[in-house]
This record gives C-alpha cells, sequence and structure tokens, in this order.
C-alpha cells in the first residue's frame, strides 16, 4: 500500500468509530520519520481507545505492519505508528494545549491557526 492508501484506509476507520475533526498533513519534505500524519479528535478515554483499535485492528487486516501504539493506558493521546502515517488521537482539551497543527501546518498564516471549536453538532 502507498501513503495515501494508508491514508484513506485510517480514515475510514476513524470515521466508523466517529472521530471527530480528523485533520492529515503532508509531512514529507518537513521530517524524515514519516510521509504523513493524522489527527483525530476523540470525546473520551474510552472513544480514544475504540480509536485506536479500529485503526489497528483495519491497519493489521490490510496486511500492513503496526509499528507501535503508545499511550493507550492513559489515553489522553494515543499515538499509533504505522510507518510511513502517523497517526495521533487526542482529547480535546489535549489538542488544544499542544496544537500539533501549527507545528505542521505551514499552509495558513499564525492568525490563521486556530482550533477548530467542537460545538457538539455532528
Amino acid at each position: 500500500m502507498d501513503t495515501n492508501d494508508i491514508i484513506a484506509l485510517v480514515i475510514s476507520a476513524l470515521e466508523d468509530v466517529k472521530g471527530q475533526h480528523i485533520e492529515t498533513f503532508d509531512v514529507k519534505d518537513l521530517t524524515p520519520v514519516t510521509d504523513a500524519m493524522i489527527i483525530c479528535t476523540g470525546t473520551s478515554n474510552t472513544h480514544l481507545k475504540a480509536l485506536s483499535d479500529e485503526v489497528v485492528v483495519k491497519a493489521k487486516a490490510a496486511g500492513l505492519d503496526v509499528n507501535g501504539v503508545e499511550g493507550r493506558l492513559q489515553a489522553e493521546w494515543v499515538l499509533v505508528d504505522l510507518g510511513s502515517v502517523i497517526v495521533h488521537l487526542m482529547m480535546g482539551a489535549t489538542r488544544a494545549l499542544y496544537r500539533l497543527e501549527d507545528l505542521w501546518d505551514f499552509r495558513l498564516e499564525p492568525e490563521d491557526r486556530k482550533m477548530p471549536r467542537d460545538n457538539g453538532e455532528d
């Protein structure tokens, strides 16, 4: 599978378990570690665990290697390493605090980099 196929698989898995505010970043020109990062918000610790489990199950079913899953016990921020794609699953408050979008998205001007607010509509 190429990176775009893995991204599509991950997004499908996250949508199946109602992940919120899913964003994808092409970082292959910014870091040698990975080609893409996906950030997704979960609504609870249990939701984050379900999101990570779904990504892992679908990745393995597609024949992908899962290099690691970190943070699942604390479940405030879970990272799933699929090699060319890194998936960050975060609680809303954690995502707002660390603002990974600001580190990896150079398309926006600094004043335009704001976290989407979760207004409870989905």
